[in-house]
């Protein structure tokens, strides 16, 4: 049932939209073609189990996970604009 002007399952529609957007920008992080066997950012040695778990690595472990650190989270789409989640 939908409130308002809603249409019926307009509310799964937002969170479905919400979760094909994670899908989507999670896909675009995964790496792809031939692992390096040296890190990019410090020249460490990849371990051969890494490049084999992840085709396309560039980066050591301690590298990626501090790259991880520093990067800012997208902001999630207020799609439905409540007044409560945009007091957040």
């Amino acid at each position: 049932m939908a409130g308002g002007w809603a249409k019926d399952g307009a509310v799964q529609e937002q969170i479905d939209a919400s979760v094909d957007d994670a899908v989507a920008r999670a896909k675009r992080q995964i790496p792809a073609g031939d692992s390096a066997e040296f890190c990019e950012e410090c020249d460490a040695a990849i371990p051969e189990a890494r490049r084999q778990a992840i085709p396309g690595v560039q980066l050591c472990i301690n590298c990626q996970a501090e790259i991880e650190k520093q990067a800012t989270t997208e902001s999630a789409i207020n799609r439905r604009g409540s007044k409560d989640s945009q007091l957040r």
